[in-house]
């Protein structure tokens, strides 16, 4: 069984910084095609935040956190570290939501409108809130 596991959300001050990490059991990250990051605001559908392909090329970010926002996989080599990672810098109140990180098996040809969409994804963690203030 696979389970996805967000952690490292929490209260920051605009302009802040936070690393949110997901962890996975039961499969490794590179066994998926796809990994993702997607939120949830109050009041608001999800949306996409960022995609990170495993065949590499450079990782696709939504408007509104590119530039700010970097998603990447563990890169220690150590067969433990099952993670992936969304580093946030410069934080501001409209960030502020529920994070979940998915991960997926569509091919890697499939277009960037596919890998956006959540229902591309068949893994999911429970989310952790993220919440900026001024």
């Amino acid at each position: 069984q696979v389970q996805l596991v967000e952690s490292g959300g929490g209260v920051v001050q605009a302009g802040g910084s936070l690393r949110l990490t997901c962890r996975a059991w039961g499969r490794r990250f590179e066994l998926f095609t796809v990994v993702a990051w997607f939120r949830q605001a109050p009041g608001k559908e999800r949306e996409f935040v960022a995609f990170h392909k495993r065949s590499g090329g450079a990782p696709y970010y939504a408007d509104s956190v590119r530039g700010r926002f970097t998603i990447s996989r563990d890169a220690s080599g150590d067969a433990a570290e099952n993670k992936i990672y969304l580093e946030m810098n410069l934080l501001t109140p409209d960030d502020t939501a529920v994070y979940y990180c998915a991960a997926g098996s569509q091919p890697l040809i499939s277009p960037r409108t596919t890998l956006m969409d959540g229902t591309s994804y068949g893994y999911w963690g429970p989310g952790t809130q993220v919440t900026v203030s001024w």
